[in-house]
């Protein structure tokens, strides 16, 4: 027996008007990814990336750019008439397959159990269309499910799908709603999809309208209804994406928390779909980890840092306030308080980033330390070296950006100006308050600062002159 062909089209070409956005509807954001994004990782767990097909419209082109990196296929919608008129749009693309499962690309929160728990049924029960039924708190502006009556008793057949605007008075204390998820024997669906009209009050061809056909002709239309209602929550407004953003966030923490990471007061952070953390890391009161960024075990992230495509090894400390970004920290490092990692820092084992410290682009070693009040940027610093408090490294000349290299075990005084392209030896010294121009050989002293000058009595005298200006000012007056 042959295994049935399955494919899952995702309906991606609504403008979202209602979001009042100038940004398509499906690329708004939850949880670091677009809303596409997360219904099509869902589908790519049930089947493979190539047979998924996204249906787009409106802004095409830039829903495109954005998950073509995900492997999808993609239909032109180039008319917005409807549901039905988007899968229309999908008679070739889809003419391989025997069956085909129909997901809303701004319905973000669906899990990849429950679309397979729709496909098994769908197919154990030899349907010709499935759909996903919810029963949320407040169905009002959803379609309502119409079940069929045998006996005076309802069955999961279902008669039709009614809109919200052409329910009865005793169609709208229906409570199940539709969710707009369905699974369609392909050959069954193409037959009848021409017949539907466009005689509702948007003038559009829906999809929902072939329960009834199919169910007029004695073929089998059923539901099955999800146990959790917020999975098939779509996105219209800024307060729903919100809303949505909210429930993913807290679904996300709960997995980090079962999974041995501490999150004091988890309704404060904000960690994004991707994030990893490993087992015994704390994550204190408002701390965002967004993008692509992992943490080890046995780390510690303090209140207010914000750490975005970060990878870190274990046990390091990321004192208060710390920012960073596309960069790298080895094990056991420490980071902060209010230092900030710009891109292409890489940070290494045991070294030290501390108070109101920036890098960028910079390599420091294991061991290495820059405590306090110092600009890095284009270097590369070696293991067991110590930056002094103010220092900086000229690395922009107006034009071009230059590196500063220092060896292993150096020492380098604070307030010193190193101007790229500069090496500073291994061993070497540094003299505070230098401008160094020049390369420093290992195990040398590099000074520039001038000799120092005493005037004894300079600054009473001086005083003296102030005090007799002061009186000869009040004397004109």
């Amino acid at each position: 027996m042959t295994t049935p062909r399955f494919a899952i089209a995702i309906l991606a070409a609504g403008k979202g008007t209602r979001l009042k956005s100038k940004l398509p509807k499906v690329l708004h954001q939850i949880a670091g990814l677009p809303l596409l994004s997360h219904v099509v990782r869902a589908a790519s767990q049930i089947v493979p990336v190539e047979d998924i097909y996204c249906i787009i419209g409106h802004e095409a082109e830039r829903v495109r750019q954005e998950i073509a990196p995900l492997g999808v296929q993609f239909v032109e919608q180039t008319e917005q008439r409807g549901t039905g008129h988007a899968i229309m749009q999908c008679r070739q693309a889809l003419a391989a397959y025997d069956h085909v499962l129909v997901l809303s690309g701004d319905v973000p929160l669906i899990r990849p159990e429950t679309i397979a728990s729709v496909r098994d049924f769908h197919i154990a029960r030899k349907s010709a269309m499935t759909i996903l039924t919810a029963r949320p708190p407040d169905p009002f502006g959803y379609g309502r499910i119409v079940r069929r009556a045998e006996h005076n008793t309802e069955t999961d057949h279902v008669a039709a799908i009614v809109e919200q605007k052409q329910l009865t008075p005793a169609q709208e204390t229906i409570g199940e709603i539709n969710s707009g998820i369905y699974t369609f024997l392909v050959k069954e669906l193409f037959a009848r999809i021409d017949r539907l009209s466009t005689d509702n009050p948007h003038g559009e061809y829906y999809l929902t309208e072939i329960a009834a056909i199919l169910g007029q002709e004695g073929l089998p239309v059923l539901a099955l209804p999800t146990a959790h209602a917020s999975e098939v929550l779509g996105v219209n407004t800024r307060r729903e994406l919100a809303q949505l953003d909210a429930i993913l966030r807290e679904r996300k923490t709960r997995e980090l928390m079962d999974n041995g990471v501490t999150i004091f007061k988890p309704e404060t952070v904000m960690i994004d779909a991707d994030v990893q953390i490993g087992a015994d890391t704390v994550i204190e009161p408002f701390v965002q980890l967004l993008g692509n960024t992992a943490l080890g075990e046995d780390c510690l992230v303090r209140s207010f840092s914000v750490l975005t495509n970060l990878k870190s090894g274990n046990g390091v400390k990321f004192h208060q306030g710390t920012i960073a970004e596309d960069s790298t920290v080895g094990d056991a490092a420490v980071i902060g308080p209010y230092a900030r990692l710009r891109m292409g820092s890489q940070i290494g084992p045991e070294a030290h980033v501390g108070n109101f410290v920036e890098t960028k682009k910079t390599r420091l070693g294991r061991g290495a330390k820059a405590n306090h009040l110092t600009y890095l940027g284009d270097a590369e610093i070696g293991e067991r070296t110590n930056i002094g408090a103010g220092t900086i490294t000229c690395n922009y000349d107006g034009v071009n950006k230059s590196t500063t290299k220092i060896g292993a075990g150096a020492f380098i005084g604070s307030d010193t100006t190193l101007v790229a392209p500069v090496s500073i030896g291994d061993g070497a010294y540094i003299g505070a308050a230098s401008c160094i121009t020049k390369d420093v050989p290992a195990d040398s002293l590099g000074l520039t600062r001038p000799e120092q000058v005493v005037k004894e009595g300079w600054a009473t005298a001086k005083r003296v002159r102030l005090e007799a200006a002061k009186k000869a000012a009040s004397q004109k007056k």
